[in-house]
């Protein structure tokens, strides 16, 4: 039987890991979740892909519908429920057992408490000991009965006289018997067709449970190919998350160095983003003190220009307003009006007063010599080069992982290896085809055996037709030839020979009905125990619950099925368990509790186990002090920028400036005004002379007014922009150059932190690919692996082909020939009785009339027409009524 241990074992390998496996994962993770540094989240675990582990398909239908003879199955269930309707005395079985563990010996019953346990057990059997003691005293008294009986009737007692007595009611009472008699053979034909169908059903569910076992078998040798083949699947598909390993570390840059960068971009790309957009201010702050420098140039050259040009203009039109036309009544208040507002034709910015910003410009040219955002870039890249760097550096480290995982491989498919399981499980397929052969060997026994009892069953069967035989003929014969025109003495041929047959029919009644009725009675008991005692509890469980009661078997063993596969008592498996794993067709190893015999943890944590890869992960080091996000040349350009000189400018001087305008009066304003005034002189010089300076003064407007505005708006743009730039400068580059010390103190002094941090996650991630497989193992091996639905199969077909095919047949049988066997005794009473009208009589009773004396004499004739008057009823009695068994009716 070493097959079979090497089956268990080569079972056990597969799963138990996963268990202690996970167990010792969630220890670890909870360590991670209980140090704060921790409370990064790992990465997102891709599921793998297994596939599905090659499925087993049965055959058996371990089901039985018995059809319509599942009525009467279910009468005798109603019935043996009135005789038995206590609970199944599962506790009593127990005790019974327990107190009797030697054997039963005669002495010890005399103990109270075997005394007890006999008297429960009467209790519950004394439906079934009433019943029996009915049909042992019937089977007793029916000889006793029959014998008296025949000695009465040959004493012409007991109805044994052929004579009949003339009644009124005798049709009546005929009509009754027979009508009795009719009801009683047909109750007693249902019996015996109920008995036969029984019978026959036994002989046709015997072919069913050929294939029954033929259909287990198959599922046997079914359940032996295909477990290697699953076993060797799971194996297999530990190259599925190898290959998942293989692929991550192959990947090692972009995975664990993103993480470490992305670990470290919180604190470094902040610090580069500030020197970026501060080098960009730089180039924004030169652009804007050279549009502050060249538009105050263009606006001091420019006012005076201006100036002199608006001077000239108001000479001009002053000398124009001295014309004698404006001393003209109607024009005197123009032209006092226009020249009032001849003040207003000025400069009002005076931009020749503000500093310049050379100083300024020099120190930011000075500052922009160096390219700030060049270097800015290239912290950028080296810090972005972290991936790069962790893959070179850990270059020897993923090496080794990945010839450790080959070892692992190498060492699994070993282990699956050292257990000769296909030559053991061929040696059991072996095995069952040679006890198939051998029980088809002795299917011709079980045929013939089987006819025998068919004709047994038959032969039973027949003695009650050959009385309903008589019965049947009987009735036919005495019916036909019932003349009511005849009297007792002139019966026919056809209703005597009816009447003899009934009697025919009561002595064969007799001589049957007490070895029928000891056939039922055995077959009561037995069966009836049978039925109650062992299927309706294995119908419902209950018997498994006694055979897994602890210490039944042996007072030192717990439970028996552990003890005896794998000689450990105390394991907690027991048969009602394993049949219910298996009726759900989980895992042998899940149905076994296989992992409390051999524990593959062990071999796990050497191997598959993640302490190896963390081990291994230990020693990886990656140096990230080369990183150089600023050097020293771009941090003092930093602080000359700051002190450049930019919170030097007078900024207000500069927007008060720029917010007076270019002149005192809008120069279009004017020009429409003064034409205006122009229209309302009267046509001629004055006129021409006004509107010509007018448009003069819009061609200065244009050529020079518009552009200086240009040229202050400008200004005012960069001197906001300026002003911006320099509130709180030096604290803001100060604030840069922290945050960029911060980041490279970070990188140059934290960075293993990071790195073991981030490898401990990463290799979290290569061991959760192992759980995964281990967990999809432990899953296999508990629902899809050496799936034992065959083993509950068996015990089902054995319930079904000895309860279902046997027990509730010769239950049937028996209910059906012991209704015959009671009908038996009303059919007896019922055809002596009817006998009596069938009949020919050897006397009967004749009446006279006596016309002398005017009474009516009875005189009694024999069958030869002999008369014997009677004179008084009082004297001579027995020559009156000769052979008669009583008095007339008139008497």
């Amino acid at each position: 039987m070493f097959w079979t241990q090497w089956l268990v074992l080569l079972l056990w390998w597969g799963a138990t890991c996963a268990e202690q496996h996970a167990e010792e994962r969630d220890g670890q993770r909870d360590g991670v979740r209980s140090d704060p540094r921790r409370q990064r989240s790992p990465p997102p675990v891709e599921p793998l892909d297994f596939g599905f582990v090659p499925a087993a398909v049965y055959d058996t239908h371990a089901y039985y519908e018995p059809g319509t003879i599942g009525i009467l199955f279910h009468m005798v269930h109603a019935f043996l429920y009135v005789v038995q309707p206590n609970s199944f005395p599962k506790d009593l079985i127990v005790r019974i057992i327990q107190q009797n563990m030697g054997g039963i010996k005669i002495e010890e019953w005399r103990k109270p408490d075997n005394v007890v346990l006999l008297l429960q057990w009467i209790h519950y059997e004394s439906g079934f000991l009433i019943c029996a003691v009915f049909g042992i005293v019937f089977v007793i008294l029916t000889p006793i009965v029959a014998t008296c009986f025949c000695m009465c009737r040959c004493c012409d007692n007991c109805g044994g006289e052929m004579h009949q007595r003339q009644r009124k009611n005798a049709d009546c009472h005929r009509g009754f018997f027979t009508a009795s008699l009719i009801a009683t053979t047909i109750f007693i034909i249902l019996g015996v067709l109920v008995a036969y169908a029984a019978n026959h059903n036994i002989s046709s569910q015997i072919k069913s449970t050929r294939r029954l076992i033929n259909t287990n078998m198959r599922d046997l040798k079914t359940f032996a190919n295909n477990t290697p083949a699953q076993i060797d699947y799971l194996t297999a598909q530990y190259t599925t998350a190898k290959n998942k390993v293989l692929s991550d570390l192959d990947n090692i840059g972009p995975l664990l160095g993103a993480r470490i960068h992305s670990h470290l971009e919180k604190e470094v790309v902040p610090a580069l983003d500030a020197a970026l957009r501060m080098a960009g201010a730089m180039r924004e702050t030169k652009e804007a003190l050279e549009n502050v420098s060249s538009a105050l140039e263009i606006l001091q050259e420019g006012m005076g220009k201006l100036q002199a040009s608006l001077t000239g203009e108001r000479s001009s039109l002053s000398n124009t307003l001295s014309d004698p036309a404006c001393t003209n009544g109607a024009a005197s208040p123009t032209c006092n009006s226009i020249r009032s507002a001849l003040p207003q034709l000025g400069v009002n910015a005076e931009f020749s007063r503000l500093p310049d910003v050379n100083d300024a410009l020099a120190n930011i040219n000075t500052v922009l010599k160096v390219d700030l955002s060049n270097i800015v870039q290239k912290g950028y890249a080296s810090f972005n080069d972290t991936p790069a760097l962790v893959k070179e550096q850990t270059k020897n480290i993923v090496t080794g992982v990945k010839n450790m995982l080959d070892k692992i491989g190498n060492e699994i498919t070993a282990f699956s290896k050292m257990f000769p399981v296909e030559s053991s499980l061929a040696n059991f397929t072996i095995f069952l085809n040679e006890r198939h052969k051998y029980l088809e060997s002795f299917y011709p026994q079980i045929d013939q055996m089987d006819f025998y009892r068919w004709i047994i069953c038959v032969a039973v069967l027949c003695t009650v037709v050959l009385i309903l035989a008589f019965n049947v003929l009987g009735l036919l014969c005495g019916t036909c030839g019932y003349d009511k025109q005849a009297s007792p003495t002139t019966r026919g041929c056809l209703s005597n020979t009816g009447g003899n047959l009934l009697m025919a029919g009561v002595g064969f009644s007799f001589i049957f009905a007490w070895g029928l009725m000891g056939i039922v009675t055995t077959m009561f008991v037995v069966g009836g125990n049978v039925e109650k005692l062992i299927c309706e509890p294995l119908a419902n469980r209950q018997l498994f619950k006694i055979i897994d009661t602890p210490f039944l078997v042996h007072p030192e063993k717990r439970n028996f099925l552990p003890g005896m596969l794998f000689q450990n008592p105390n394991i907690d498996l027991t048969l009602g368990s394993m049949y219910r794993e298996c009726y759900e067709n989980n895992g042998l190893y899940h149905a076994l509790q296989l992992e409390n015999i051999f524990n593959i943890n062990t071999f796990l944590n050497r191997t598959v186990y993640n302490r190896d890869l963390a081990k291994v992960f230990d020693g990886v080091q990656v140096d990230l002090k080369d990183i150089m996000l600023l050097d020293q040349a771009s941090r003092d350009n930093l602080i000359n920028f700051a002190n450049s000189g930019l919170g030097d400018i007078d900024y207000q001087a500069y927007l008060a400036e720029v917010n007076k305008g270019v002149t005192l009066v809008d120069l279009l304003s004017f020009c429409s005004d003064l034409e205006d005034q122009a229209d309302q002189l009267p046509r001629g010089a004055l006129e021409n002379a006004l509107k010509g300076h007018a448009s003069s003064i819009r061609t200065i407007h244009r050529e020079q007014v518009v552009p200086l505005e240009q040229a202050m708006s400008t200004l005012s743009q960069s001197i906001i922009l300026l002003q911006r730039t320099s509130n709180d400068l030096p604290m803001k580059v100060t604030n840069i150059l922290s945050a960029i010390d911060a980041a490279e103190y970070l990188i140059t002094h934290n960075a293993s932190h990071v790195v073991k941090q981030e490898t401990k996650a990463f290799v979290q991630s290569l061991v959760s690919y192992f759980k995964q497989y281990t967990e999809w193992v432990k899953n296999s091996l508990t629902a899809e692996v050496a799936q034992c639905k065959p083993i509950s199969n068996m015990v089902d077909s054995m319930e079904i082909v000895a309860c279902s095919f046997i027990i509730d047949s010769v239950n049937t049988f028996w209910m059906g020939l012991g209704a015959c066997c009671i009908l038996l005794i009303p059919s007896i009473i019922f055809s002596i009785k009817l006998a009596k009208y069938y009949r020919r009589m050897d006397t009967e009773d004749v009446f006279e009339d006596r016309a002398k004396t005017h009474n009516h004499d009875k005189q009694v004739c024999d069958h030869r027409g002999n008369v014997a008057p009677l004179s008084s009823p009082y004297n001579e009695t027995l020559t009156w009524f000769p052979r008669a068994s009583a008095p007339p009716s008139e008497w």
